[in-house]
């Protein structure tokens, strides 16, 4: 009896937070995540210390060493340099990945600051997409 209660209670807790993201966004004087602004300048030590511990504690890579990794391993060869070469081509790959979208992401946030109108645009469509899924939500059936 709880778990539809906790269902129910979960999913309007979601469509409430979409739908104050969605008026965040359109609201007089919104800003949108692409907006280009100051922040708090911190240490090349601090900013590692982040990385590292948010990378060493997010569970999904520990699934997707100890799930993924081990099918692609033959076992008669050298099982520890096989696993160290796959978990260092999965980071180089990352890495790659992340700077390509790292970049892409300034490139978009300096062509939304020079072009108001995108902006303006770009906030209306995605508190207008925020809107739409916080009402699919709420009225979604349960399954």
């Amino acid at each position: 009896m709880a778990v539809p209660f906790a269902y129910d209670l979960l999913r309007f807790a979601g469509a409430a937070y979409l739908l104050w993201l969605a008026w965040q966004a359109v609201r007089p004087g919104g800003r949108s995540p692409f907006q280009v602004r100051e922040l708090p300048k911190d240490s090349p030590r601090k900013l590692f210390l982040m990385g590292l511990f948010t990378n060493l504690l997010n569970p999904k890579a520990a699934v997707l060493y100890m799930s993924l990794l081990p099918q692609f391993i033959d076992p008669a060869g050298n099982v520890l340099t096989q696993a160290l070469t796959l978990g260092f081509m999965q980071i180089a790959i990352s890495f790659v990945v992340n700077a390509m979208i790292a970049i892409a992401a300034g490139g978009i946030a300096l062509f939304l600051m020079r072009h108001p109108f995108w902006l303006a645009l770009q906030r209306w469509f995605m508190g207008t997409v925020l809107a739409g899924l916080a009402v699919s939500m709420a009225i979604e059936a349960r399954r």
